[in-house]
Parts: structure tokens; C-alpha cells; sequence
């Protein structure tokens, strides 16, 4: 069966099913996952035995982990959801659970650990920051494994008593929908193992069998005592490869703890975990097909690490390698995937397994969910192809500090044949709830595959929101934003004068503004750069007054199920009655809960979408406007009209790492007659970043906007 769900439904969907206890905390991006097995809980859904599971939701995160392992020791399958700074509150029962030999998975959306600043947004930090906890870990990189890592986790860790964590990028897997087949109850019934099922409820604490748990132990035997539990974890490898082949003989989908992808003779290889593979499988897949000699080596199993199973998968040919880690370890001589890469490649070279080390440097890429995208895939192939290629380099940035970063080409792209649409929203508006509805109309209503992934603003309520939809015959693995669409829609006309709506508009495509003018005063009241980017692409300009249908009807402020209808009249991608039908459907079933009145209200906004919508007829000739008011006044500091309104206009991406303060220190500028401070009495290192700073702020450009 195939459904559109996110990557934390689709562990979710696992984890509730083979478990007894779920302990939980929210926090973001992972609080989907126990919000949903609260839900299911509550509502009486039974796991793989017939049981409901019992949802704990503790006050901390440290509660919860304390809760997950107590529910161990009494012999219960159990789960729990985190990230980032809450993963490192649950690393001192970690150890414990691990040291103490009792299977589990956590299931984290990995999100990066404050550090300068908070980030709510995906990376590796978190993750690798619990590396040497002993529990063995998985990686999926698409929300399809997701769901299919999440039971191999579940299945490996009884046989193999090793706890597990599973995790996928936050926000870009967690937060993806996408078009997935969903695992049946005989599938997970085909993987788990009821045998260790019972062994593990044998091994649970009863005043029947007494035994002592948590000692303390002396120098004579601790050290003993540790090393003891090495058996299990040098089977964990094998384990795990055995799960995925018996996934394999009832999916069909294929997994190994370590995949290669590209052809066999390739010279340059990249390695990499999380949802970067999407995007460089579609590389290696282009640059492949013209010739080059390129691969990607995707590890599944990152502890423990399978070091023999790693070098197996590289090519023979291997020349140069390239460990793409999407963390940062200051101080360390390589990030953990790195350093992990060339250990393996030397201890296999020194065992006589491979012949020669190839050449091997490290990088950074995707902090804090920094876009990766096609043409930083090849950028870093390229600089493999050099003959001393860079070392401990960062892609995706542009560093003129330390002078770590790459240089890529925007313009290289590999999305193959489909629809691509991008909607600008404001947070709570109901567009990205209307978008995720749109998704899943198209995945589970035609033979197309979809995907949607919502951008937001750390605000989130009142903020900005992008949402990328793509549609298409083939699988989805385009893991990066939508950089040229068919169809661009702007929910708020406000936004015109600020963002850059249309950047994302492919020639010739289709631009739906949500206006309160008539049709005939749109065009005169256009911004004029906006006006120049329509005649330059050569865009259709459609409007709909989604407010005044929104008011009318009772849903004064939300206008989803207005732009909807009028998205799917646009896209082309179903008939319009079908898509209608399918629509009121989707209401129906989403505002049930909330009384007739509401869902009256919506159907009444959908059946009157259409109506209001207009085509406005673009002049192919005449003056542009020029009168645009400057949002951020000339008389604003340097900083602001330099980097702020970058910032606020979208295109904070475009800041190199010198217009930005060391220790994210925003402040005013001292004033020698307030403070009685002059710059020689500034700490060492303090007076060359002002200078440093103030350097790069002239080289910042000024904003359009501006």
C-alpha cells in the first residue's frame, strides 16, 4: 500500500506497533513521532500483539530516557523520540542502558546542538555527540527508509541486545512527505523474532529470579567487566546485514550496511549519511552517464562501524575519497564519519584486504539544515579531480575567513521530468497545511509520485513559509529546494516588496498571487522588479482575492482551502472535478472534529476558489515602475542595511562568513565617552574582528530591496 506521510510518521508507524511503552518529551523536529503514538494510544490502537501501547509523557527528556530504561528492566518493548539537546539529556541512562545489555530504539530527527546560537534545524551533532554511548546506530537517508530502518532497528536490537538509535535528518526527512510503501503487520511479524521476544522478557527483573544489577565496581574488575560485552557488538554487523536481506525477500527493497552507488570502475568516491544521498545519487547518475568515473558509498550501519563491509563497497579503481560529515567537531583532526573512513581504509590496508590507501580528505557540508544541493555534489567531485585536492573544506558556504569553502556552479541541476511547484505562505495561514493536503490528493490518487517539504522560520506562527512540492513518473530523491517551478504562488501580496518570490519561477511559468486589486489595477500596482521578472520570463499572472472569498464564507484570515483549488486548476496535474472531489473529501475528513459548521465553511470556500479566479493579461511593452519606497531607510546602521536586510529579503544564504560576528555577539559599538574605552584596551583578538568585520561589511553588497 502506498501512503504520502513524513518521515516521523513513517517511524512512528514502526515503532508504535512493536512496542509496550513509548516514553516521551516534544521537542522539535521530533515531537511528531510522540505526538502520534499519544494519539494512536488514545484512541485505542493495538501494536503487532494485540496490546495498546502505554504512551509516558515525563517532564524532561532525562524523565523520559529514565522511564525507557526502567521499562527495559522489567522485561517491555520500548521506544522513545528525541533530538539534539534533548538526546544529550538522555546520554547518562544511554550509557547505562547500553553498558547494561537492554535492546531498545530511539528513533531522533537530528537536529543541531546549540552552540553560538540556537538552531531548531537538521544536522549530525546531536547524533554524533552520542556516539560512544554503545548504542549501535542506523542512518536512513529518505522517509521510505525511515520506515524500513526503523523495524530493522527494532529486529536487530532483541537479537542482538545492543540498543539502537535510528535517525534521519530533521525537517528535511522528518518533515518530507513523500510517496512511500507502507510495511503490513506480516511484514514486521516476518522480520521481529518472537523467540528473542521471549528472551528478553526472561532476562526482566522478578522477585522469581533474583539477580544484582547496578553495582559498583573496583579497579580489579571494571575494566574486565566492560570488555565483556565485546561478542555482542562484533555481531551486531552481521545481525543487522541478516535483517536486511529477510526486508529484502518481502519488500523487495534492498539495503547493506554499506551501499555503493555508480558505476564500478569509478576513481572518485564520496561518502556521506542522511539525506545528502538523494541529491548525489542524481549527480553520480548524470556525471556517470557522460563518462565520468564517479561514486557515492552510502553507510547505513554507522556504529558499530562496519569496517570490512566499508571497504568492500569502494571500488576497486578508488583513488581519491571524499567523507562528507554533516556536523562540526572544533578542535578534533577530522568530524566522525572522517575520521572513521580513514581507519577503516588503513586497518584493512595493514590487514592485506586492500592494496594501497586512496587519497582521502574530509568536509563539512548542511549545518543547521544548510541547503546541499546538486552543484555542491559535483563541486566536490571536481576538487577531487585536482591534483591536490583541499582538505578539511566546507561546501554550501562561502568562507572568506579561513578560506575552507568550495566554489560550485548554481546553475547545474538534475531534477528529472515532473511538475515543481513553490507556494510563499505566512505561518498559520493554512498554506502549509493545503500544501501537505495537495501532496498526499496526488501520491495516493494517481500513479505519480509526490513530495513536499515545508520551509520555516524558527518564529514559525506569523512567519514566512515556502512550500516545494514536486510530482513526477519516476521516484523522488531530489533532497534539496525547488530551484526552477512550474507554478509559483504568492499567498500575500506584502511579500512582493521584500522577498524575492519570483527567483524560483522557471520561464514560462505560471505566477498565482493572492491580490485584493481587480484584475485590471494589478499589473500598475506590482513592484517593479516584479514587473520586470514577468516580462522576462514571460510568466502567467493569475489572482484570486482569497481573503474576501475567505471572509465571506466565515474564515476570515484562512485562506487554504481557497488557494488550493485554485493551485490544482493551475498545476494541471488532475482533472479539475477530480481534484475538487478529492478536495472536499480531504476537508471533510481533516475539520470533522471541529463541527458541520467549519467543514460547510471550507466547502462553501472551495466551490466559490474558482470563480474568483482571474487571468491578468501582462503589457508586453510600457514603462516598468520605479517608485518602489526603500523598506530598510538609508539613515539605518552600516550592520543593518548591510547584513539585516539580507536577512529579512531571504538572502541571508548569500552572507560570507566574515559579514557575521564571532560568538553571534550582536551589538552596538562601543562608545569611547560611555565606556571610556578605546580600541587598544579591547581583550587580544577583540580589535582585529572589529576591523575584520567592518572590512567584510563593505564588501557585502546592498540589498535590492534597499
Amino acid at each position: 500500500m502506498r501512503l504520502c506521510i513524513d518521515g516521523n510518521e513513517a517511524a512512528a508507524r514502526v515503532a508504535h506497533r512493536l512496542s509496550e511503552v513509548a516514553a516521551i518529551y516534544p521537542i522539535t523536529p521530533a515531537s511528531p513521532m510522540g505526538e502520534l503514538a499519544d494519539a494512536w494510544s488514545a484512541e485505542g490502537r493495538p501494536n503487532l500483539w494485540g496490546t495498546v501501547p502505554e504512551v509516558i509523557e515525563m517532564q524532561s527528556e532525562a524523565g523520559a530516557a529514565a522511564v525507557l530504561h526502567g521499562a527495559l528492566q522489567r522485561g517491555a518493548l520500548a521506544t522513545t523520540f528525541t533530538a539534539s539537546q534533548g538526546l544529550l539529556l538522555m546520554i547518562p541512562s544511554m550509557f547505562k542502558i547500553a553498558g547494561e545489555l537492554l535492546p531498545c530504539v530511539m528513533h531522533v530527527a537530528a537536529r543541531a546542538i546549540a552552540t553560538h546560537a540556537l538552531s531548531i534545524f537538521g544536522d549530525h551533532s546531536d547524533v554524533m555527540a552520542a556516539r560512544t554511548t554503545g548504542f549501535a546506530m542506523l542512518a536512513s537517508s529518505s522517509v521510505q527508509e525511515a520506515h524500513d530502518l526503523a523495524l530493522v532497528a527494532h529486529a536487530a536490537t532483541l537479537r542482538t541486545r545492543v540498543p539502537f538509535l535510528h535517525f534521519f535528518d530533521g525537517f528535511r526527512t522528518s518533515h518530507e512527505i513523500h510517496s512511500i510503501e507502507i510495511l503490513s503487520d506480516d511484514d514486521l511479524r516476518a522480520i521481529m523474532s518472537e523467540d528473542m521476544i521471549l528472551a528478553h522478557r526472561a532476562r526482566r527483573l522478578s522477585p522469581d529470579r533474583p539477580v544484582l544489577r547496578g553495582t559498583a565496581q573496583n579497579p580489579d574488575v571494571f575494566f574486565q567487566s566492560r570488555e565483556a560485552s565485546n561478542p555482542f557488538y562484533a555481531e551486531v554487523p552481521q545481525i543487522v546485514a541478516e535483517c536486511f536481506r529477510r526486508l529484502a525477500e518481502r519488500t523487495g527493497r534492498t539495503y547493506q550496511l554499506v551501499d555503493y552507488v555508480g558505476p564500478p570502475n569509478a576513481e572518485r568516491v564520496l561518502v556521506l549519511m542522511g539525506s545528502g544521498v538523494g541529491a548525489a545519487c542524481e549527480v553520480v547518475e548524470r556525471l556517470s552517464a557522460a563518462g565520468e568515473r564517479v561514486g557515492i558509498v552510502i553507510p547505513r550501519l554507522f556504529r558499530p562501524f562496519p569496517v570490512a563491509a566499508f571497504v568492500d563497497a569502494l571500488p576497486r579503481t578508488t583513488r581519491a575519497i571524499a567523507v562528507l560529515d554533516r556536523t562540526k567537531e572544533p578542535g578534533s583532526a577530522g568530524e566522525p564519519l572522517y575520521q572513521d573512513v580513514l581507519t577503516a581504509c588503513m586497518e584493512q590496508s595493514a590487514a592485506g584486504a586492500r592494496v594501497g590507501i586512496p587519497r582521502i580528505i574530509g568536509g563539512r557540508y548542511g549545518l543547521g539544515s544548510k541547503e546541499f544541493t546538486p552543484g555542491m555534489v559535483k563541486a566536490v567531485f571536481d576538487e577531487l579531480d585536482r591534483e591536490k585536492p583541499r582538505n578539511h573544506f566546507t561546501i554550501g558556504i562561502h568562507d572568506d575567513v579561513s578560506n575552507t569553502s568550495l566554489p560550485w556552479d548554481r546553475e547545474f541541476r538534475t531534477e528529472g521530468p515532473g511538475v515543481r511547484a513553490v507556494s510563499f505562505g505566512l505561518g498559520s495561514d493554512g498554506s502549509v497545511g493545503a500544501a501537505k493536503s495537495s501532496v498526499k490528493i496526488i501520491g495516493e490518487q494517481t500513479g505519480l509520485f509526490a513530495q513536499g517539504y515545508f520551509v520555516y522560520d524558527s518564529k514559525k506562527s506569523g512567519a514566512v513559509t515556502v512550500s516545494h512540492l514536486r510530482f513526477g513518473p519516476a521516484p523522488i530523491r531530489s533532497t534539496y529546494q525547488i530551484e526552477l517551478a512550474e507554478l509559483v504562488a504568492c499567498h500575500h501580496e506584502s511579500f512582493l516588496s521584500r522577498i524575492d518570490v519570483l527567483g524560483r519561477a522557471a520561464p514560462r511559468a505560471r505566477f498565482l498571487l493572492n491580490s485584493p486589486e481587480l484584475p485590471a489595477d494589478v499589473w500598475d500596482r506590482l513592484p517593479g522588479r516584479v514587473q520586470r521578472t514577468i516580462r522576462e520570463k514571460e510568466l502567467e499572472l493569475w489572482v484570486v482575492d482569497a481573503n474576501r472569498v475567505a471572509r465571506e464564507v466565515g474564515l476570515a484570515g484562512r485562506i487554504n482551502t481557497v488557494m488550493q483549488p485554485c493551485f490544482f486548476a493551475l498545476c494541471g496535474v488532475l482533472p479539475r472535478e477530480q481534484a475538487l472531489s478529492a478536495i472536499r473529501q480531504s476537508i471533510e475528513k481533516a475539520y470533522a472534529k471541529r463541527g458541520g459548521t467549519i467543514v460547510e465553511r471550507n466547502l462553501a470556500a472551495v466551490d466559490r476558489a474558482l470563480g474568483a479566479l482571474q487571468r491578468v493579461e501582462v503589457p508586453t511593452d510600457g514603462a516598468l515602475r520605479t517608485d518602489e519606497p526603500a523598506w530598510i531607510p538609508e539613515t539605518a546602521p552600516e550592520f543593518v542595511r548591510r547584513v539585516t536586510a539580507r536577512l529579512l529579503a531571504g538572502e541571508g544564504d548569500l552572507l560570507p562568513v566574515s559579514a557575521l560576528p564571532v560568538a553571534a555577539l550582536f551589538r552596538r559599538a562601543p562608545r569611547a565617552s560611555r565606556s571610556g574605552c578605546s580600541p587598544s584596551r579591547f581583550p587580544f583578538g577583540i580589535r582585529r574582528s572589529v576591523s575584520t568585520a567592518a572590512s567584510a561589511l563593505s564588501r557585502v553588497p546592498t540589498p535590492r530591496c534597499a
